[in-house]
């Protein structure tokens, strides 16, 4: 793998994956591909922007020309594929870009990967596609059970990856990552969300009680776990990527408050999302086999992303004061107040 072609770098976790990459090897080269769409953010990439192993083409992973020109322009010869839409409630005002970006998009890097007989694609997927879990421990051969476009749309994708691998032999591996949290996460998402709120005293509309459970991971290990099967896993398969260790919404969102000092009254109930799964948790033992194990845990994860959302005003405010922005935030949680 010499040649690594990073769709979607622009974004929370290809930016991470970016910058581990480039840190950790020096016999690699990482072209991101990324449509900057409005969670797209180039200052993700200033850290590596004068690596001369590192570049960067504006392209549509729907769009097969803009593809095919990427592919051999940089003799590549290895695809990660982060580029997807992926708020789950996005998915529920919008769901037909989701299908586009996850399930056709996928499709098309898919035709370029094998026009071109890379030596590996690797698929970033999502612990949503399994749906909710109220027991037990989601393994790879579990049953597929979406319960919003977003997590259809990904398990559109995986299915697509993994046809190619039957019809085709392409050397194709998934990973099915839990919640990650870090730096360059657009602050619609709850964590980045509530900090950034949090820091101006602002309300922090909590989904219903709160009691969801999730399984927070920092985005750093996600990465390191990522790399790891795409040097060590086998071809066809799917790797889950989490901690093990399961947080309830409320419990992070006290985690943030006591991190920052702030009351527990800047806490808001709001009326909860359709569909909104009550527990995700993964087995991760397939991928224990291979050497991997998430270094931080919740306290060391939380603890750090804080801390970054306070040393990187720079970053978040002006997407946060941005029209699009406010215009979102606006429609997604006006008038949706559940009073304590």
């Amino acid at each position: 793998m010499k040649n690594i072609l990073v769709t979607g770098g622009a974004g929370f976790i290809g930016s991470n994956f970016v910058h581990l990459m480039l840190g950790k090897y020096d016999d690699i080269n990482i072209i991101v591909f990324d449509k900057l769409t409005y969670a797209g953010n180039q200052d993700n990439l200033i850290p590596v922007e004068k690596n001369p192993r590192y570049h960067f083409y504006q392209g549509d992973i729907c769009h097969p020309d803009e593809v095919d020109r990427v592919m051999q322009r940089f003799e590549i010869d290895t695809i990660v594929n982060f580029a997807a839409e992926t708020h789950v409630d996005r998915s529920l005002m919008e769901p037909g870009g989701f299908i586009q970006t996850d399930v056709y998009g996928t499709y098309v890097l898919l035709e370029a990967a094998k026009k071109y007989g890379i030596e590996r694609y690797h698929q970033i997927s999502t612990d949503e596609v399994y749906g909710a879990v109220l027991e037990g421990r989601s393994k790879e051969t579990d049953q597929l059970h979406t319960r919003s476009p977003y997590s259809a749309a990904k398990a559109g994708g995986d299915l697509m990856c993994l046809a190619y691998y039957t019809s085709f032999n392409m050397p194709i591996t998934i990973t099915r990552g839990s919640n990650n949290i870090g730096p360059y996460q657009y602050p619609e998402k709850a964590v980045p969300l509530f900090v950034t709120n949090a820091i101006d005293n602002k309300p922090l509309p909590l989904y219903g009680d709160g009691l969801q459970m999730r399984d927070y991971q920092y985005v750093q290990d996600h990465c390191e776990g990522i790399d790891v099967v795409l040097r060590k896993g086998q071809p066809g398969e799917i790797y889950n990527l989490g901690t093990g260790v399961e947080t309830t919404n409320l419990e992070m969102t006290h985690a943030i408050l006591r991190l920052l000092n702030k009351p527990e009254s800047l806490i808001q109930p709001i009326t909860d999302r359709p569909g909104h799964d009550r527990r995700y948790a993964l087995d991760c033992s397939k991928v224990q086999a291979l050497g991997w194990r998430s270094a931080h845990n919740f306290e060391q994860a939380i603890e750090a992303t804080v801390k970054w959302y306070v040393d990187n005003e720079w970053w978040w405010r002006k997407i946060k004061s941005g029209d699009r922005y406010q215009e979102y935030y606006q429609k997604q949680y006006a008038g949706r107040e559940i009073n304590k």
